[in-house]
Order: structure tokens, then sequence, then C-alpha cells
């Protein structure tokens, strides 16, 4: 079973429980910028932490499989994301996924980032740390540059390629036929060419 189908609660709401109201007062401070599809573009390049403690970059770390990236800006976030997560259990999906907060503020980029984190981890069994990656300062606002950030309680759901190519999008909540859409795009896409040469050369 995925890790994810164990979390009992999404990161979303420790995240917030951390600091209370004031990351999502800080959070937003941040400059409303117009909802868009990525589909078709890469992932960009960002930094930044697992609940495990190591430094992790996207896309690089679902490189070579199709992954499902879930992203979310605020506290009222908790709530989609945690109707995507038991749709992917209840489906019994076996694909990678990873959740991002990506907090964005005026803040110093370290400020309150070890509350935060240890807030989640507070609620997360250390099993399932790794699936967590936080974002902070100018990562988190490239995401929110790629997706756009109104109706932010809505999660970003991202399904990206073997090449970290975003292959499907969607931002306006929950939906179960949406679900299945996007788990039948997944089990489309191959592994990396790489990886698919080398298990022929072995056999």
């Amino acid at each position: 079973m995925p890790r994810y189908s164990r979390f009992r609660k999404s990161m979303i709401s420790f995240f917030l429980l951390a600091v209370g109201g004031s990351i999502l007062t800080l959070a937003s401070c941040s400059s409303p910028i117009p909802n868009r599809s990525p589909v078709g573009e890469t992932f960009p390049v960002v930094r930044g932490e697992s609940l495990k403690g190591d430094a992790v970059e996207l896309p690089s770390a679902v490189l070579g499989v199709p992954a499902i990236l879930m992203v979310g800006y605020v506290q009222g976030t908790q709530f989609d994301l945690d109707r995507w997560t038991l749709g992917f259990a209840q489906a019994k999906a076996k694909i990678k996924v990873v959740e991002v907060p990506a907090v964005v503020g005026w803040f110093p980029d370290t400020f309150l980032q070890g509350t935060i984190d240890n807030g989640m981890r507070a609620g997360i069994p250390a099993e399932d740390w790794e699936a967590v990656v936080t974002l902070y300062g100018k990562d988190a606002k490239r995401i929110q540059e790629l997706t756009g950030n109104e109706n932010p309680r809505n999660g970003r759901i991202l399904l990206l390629d073997e090449q970290g190519r975003i292959r499907w999008f969607w931002d306006q909540g929950y939906s179960s036929t949406r679900l299945l859409e996007l788990l039948e795009l997944a089990s489309t896409l191959p592994p990396a060419a790489a990886a698919s040469t080398e298990n022929s050369t072995a056999e």
C-alpha cells in the first residue's frame, strides 16, 4: 500500500497548527498571481527539505518514473488534499506521490522553518517523512508562479512524466471523475527509456 495512504491527516494541518494563524497571515501577503495551466511545461527546478531532513531537489528526485505532486499553499488546502489522498488510497494507486507545502511570505527563508517542519513531524509517522517536501521563499514562489495562487484553498495536483514534464494538472478542487482521469493517464506513462533499456539488456 502506498505510504501516503497511511497519512491520517494532511501535512498542511500540521504546517499551520505549528505556528497558528501567523503563517496564514504571512502567506496571504504574497501578491496574487492569476491561475494558469502549466501542462506541457517542465516542472521548474526547486530545492527543499523532506521531513526526514534530507535536501531534496524537484523534479530530479522523481525523475525516471511518473509521479504526482500535491502542492498546498494555505491551511485551508488541507481538506482538499485529504480527499485526493483518500482517493489514491481507495483506488490502490501504485504511483509515487509527494506532498509539497510551498510557503511564501515576506519573512526570511529560514524564519520559523524549524517550527513548521517539527509541527508536521509530530503528526506524521517517521516512515512517511520522506514523502513530504517543504519549499520556502523563492523556491515556493516559483511554484506559485507556475500554477497561480488564486483560490489558494484548492490543492494543485500535478502529474509529471518520467522526464519531469507536466502531463496533467488540476486546481479546481477534488473530483472523483478527475481522479480517475489522472490515474488512467498515469498508467499509460512509461518509465524512463534508460531504465527500460537497462532491463532489456539485463534479460
